[in-house]
């Protein structure tokens, strides 16, 4: 079973449509027994950071999430949920993150032409600089949907996926059992869906 930690920031109905759609049981849950329980767990995110964080932190899921991931449980973050999991965030101020993979949240701002628009908004080609078991049913070049006015930096060899936009901006990040996609798998179509279905279905070393 797939838990999707529910701390009040996300787009819970759109990822439980997808699992239905690729024969997947999950539920969204801020109970901590059920997220102990799952196989694996989903944190997803919308929104501003510092209120995300605070949230998580106010329901004491956060140590239920880093926790879990400790003992080897495959965790995936989507969107503000990725970024989350890093270090720490420079999105008006300083935050800090749950520090499962290394890495800053910055704006985009500071990296791409200011011809550009913010937030990122569309369709864009994925690029791998490794394989990856979570993008196991995708190809280079494979479309997938942003919607993002910060991004993951300084991630080193964390770095699972790239994507352009005015300048090369992580799009996906993973250490070990521990994962997250910058853009929206679940409004990515059948790429999105295959993404899903392979953090469903294989194994992530810990």
């Amino acid at each position: 079973m797939i838990a999707l930690v529910d701390y009040g920031v996300g787009n819970l109905f759109s990822l439980l449509s997808s699992f239905a759609a690729i024969g997947v049981d999950a539920t969204a849950t801020d109970d901590p027994a059920v997220l102990k329980k799952a196989d694996r767990l989903i944190l997803p995110g919308v929104g501003a950071f510092a209120d995300a964080r605070k949230k998580l932190a106010e329901s004491g899921l956060d140590r239920v999430v880093c926790r879990e991931a400790e003992k080897g449980k495959p965790l995936m973050g989507i969107c503000l949920g990725m970024q989350l999991l890093l270090d720490k965030s420079l999105e008006y101020g300083e935050h800090r993150g749950l520090g499962l993979i290394s890495g800053t949240v910055r704006p985009i701002a500071d990296v791409i032409p200011p011809s550009l628009k913010i937030p990122h908004i569309g369709w864009n080609a994925l690029r791998f600089p490794k394989p990856h078991p979570l993008f196991s049913g995708v190809k280079e070049g494979d479309h997938v949907y942003f919607v993002h006015s910060f991004y993951a930096a300084d991630c080193g060899e964390s770095v699972l996926a790239t994507t352009e936009y005015g300048a090369r901006l992580t799009a996906a990040v993973g250490c070990e059992n521990v994962m997250g996609c910058q853009f929206h798998p679940e409004k990515s179509g059948d790429v999105g869906l295959a993404i899903l279905r392979a953090f469903c279905e294989k194994e992530f070393s810990c």
